[in-house]
């Protein structure tokens, strides 16, 4: 049984404009999945169509073998977690501790329970000691910190992240690619994740879903689906700058017949085979 099951799913908003067209898209447990495409191409409205905020036009959804209707909501809204990109739309609280304790207090959970989780989830993200800050006041890392603290504090199954890097620097990109496959590998969380950085993506994703107008149009593992460069482009996407250099340097001439690298630490083992073979 699929964690996350769409089947033949289409989605259109009020006024007749089709935003999603006979969408099929499973996700397994504990796998990290990335959802690449244009603005516009439908990945929030997928995300939303999850856990309820949005229903199907027709098609099913399902979370772990639960249609995704009004009866199971409370229940799909406890395993499928949600992080928006700008964390100041997800954040409210007077602190960071009030944050983090809203969902379970409405659930309500006793307040020696409150006080463990959220230390529990504030350790999770390295915020330990956070408690008492004002989120208004804090960086955009530790925001964004925050805002997936307060959904890792009500143990999901899964962890649902629109465009989870966006107005990070580079350091700050790299901690939470780090942290998030850290969550995937101890917690055994799911991990799906939309993304315009193509770049981060061989670093956090197992499986890519490539969106356009609202459809599917290339899915596979992740070095499967930048290997179709000709369609990476024709969906408005491009390749990692890694595969990218690769590319331009075998059409000027360079040896070698491997993989395309996705990654730093590939384009090093790939020229090492290159030259042994020199």
């Amino acid at each position: 049984m699929e964690t996350i099951s769409l089947n033949n799913v289409n989605f259109s908003y009020p006024g007749g404009n089709k935003a999603l067209e006979n969408i099929n898209f499973q996700v397994s447990a504990g796998e990290r999945v990335a959802v690449l495409g244009a603005n516009g191409a439908g990945k929030s409205t997928l995300f939303q169509l999850f856990n309820g905020l949005l229903t199907p036009s027709s098609g099913e959804v399902k979370i772990n073998g639960l249609p995704v209707e009004k009866k199971n909501y409370k229940t799909i809204r406890r395993m499928v977690g949600m992080v928006f990109q700008d964390p100041d739309d997800q954040l409210f609280s007077p602190t960071v501790k009030q944050e983090l304790s809203y969902g379970l207090v409405n659930l309500g959970a006793p307040a020696g329970s409150i006080e463990k989780s959220v230390k529990w989830a504030l350790q999770v993200v390295g915020l330990e000691g956070y408690e008492d800050k004002n989120p208004c006041y804090l960086s955009g890392g530790e925001k964004k910190r925050v805002a997936l603290a307060s959904v890792l504090v009500m143990r999901p199954e899964v962890l649902v992240l629109d465009e989870p890097t966006a107005a990070l620097d580079p350091r700050g990109v790299a901690q939470l690619i780090a942290l998030l496959n850290e969550i995937n590998h101890n917690l055994h969380i799911t991990l799906v994740f939309s993304s315009h950085d193509v770049d981060m993506v061989p670093l956090l994703a197992d499986r890519i879903y490539v969106m356009n107008q609202g459809k599917i149009a290339l899915s596979g593992m992740t070095r499967e689906v930048f290997s179709e460069v000709d369609l990476i482009r024709e969906n408005n996407l491009r390749l990692p700058r890694v595969a990218h250099l690769t590319e331009i340097l075998r059409k000027d001439g360079m040896k070698g017949s491997l993989p395309l690298p996705l990654t730093i630490g590939q384009a090093r083992e790939t020229m090492r085979q290159i030259r042994e073979t020199d």
